[in-house]
């Protein structure tokens, strides 16, 4: 393979987080982690200061420790930003529960009231009038 960026159709898709198996175990270090959900050591050290509720506690080496539940957080957010095209603060937002359904997103640009444009032409006039007042001054 040559060296380089990966192009866009080389890149591997991630698994659905559902599809991956999560050993039964207490905790995780970052590494275990990091190869569970195929992602790299410092991107899970950025999404912790991005999520707050991505929060591992740390053992008294200073040690990520990581339980079940943060694994499916992580594998939850790498489907948002990678396979659903979420922004970080799309992501959080969505995660927190304060993003809009897809239905009520749709439900804003269908049941707009409709309008002639009477009223943009009205304030066109009215600008392109002061834009000429002030051109003259000049």
């Amino acid at each position: 393979m040559p060296r380089g960026r990966l192009s866009a159709t080389a890149r591997p898709t991630p698994a659905p987080p559902d599809a991956v198996a999560i050993p039964e175990q207490l905790y995780f270090r970052i590494g275990e982690v990091s190869e569970l959900t195929a992602t790299k050591s410092y991107v899970l050290r950025y999404w912790e200061t991005e999520f707050p509720t991505l929060r591992p506690v740390k053992s008294r080496s200073g040690h990520r420790l990581y339980r079940r539940e943060d694994v499916q957080m992580i594998l939850e957010i790498k489907r948002l930003l990678y396979e659903r095209g979420f922004t970080i603060e799309g992501a959080r937002k969505q995660l927190a529960g304060e993003a809009p359904r897809a239905e009520q997103q749709k439900a804003l640009f269908h049941d707009r009231p409709r309008h002639d444009g009477a009223p943009l032409r009205a304030i066109r006039r009215e600008l392109e009038g002061l834009l000429t007042m002030l051109s003259r001054k000049c």
